[in-house]
């Protein structure tokens, strides 16, 4: 279980928001819908709360 938290499940999230991340900074290059940046923002951080309890997860099942 450690090993599909730490090298399945942690980079997935991590890629998850940095992709987010990217489609974001495109959209605000290219002087996209702000409607459009708002979303994929709360998205965003939908996304690095996830990430951080899968984090907080893969730690806590690491040491116990």
């Amino acid at each position: 279980m450690n090993e599909f938290l730490t090298y399945v499940l942690v980079p997935v999230a991590v890629g998850a928001v940095a992709v987010v991340l990217l489609l974001g900074l495109n959209n605000f290059a290219k002087g996209g819908s702000p409607h459009t940046s708002q979303r994929l923002m709360r998205l965003r951080v939908l996304l690095q709360f996830i990430a951080i309890i899968v984090i907080m997860i893969t730690i806590w099942a690491i040491r116990g």
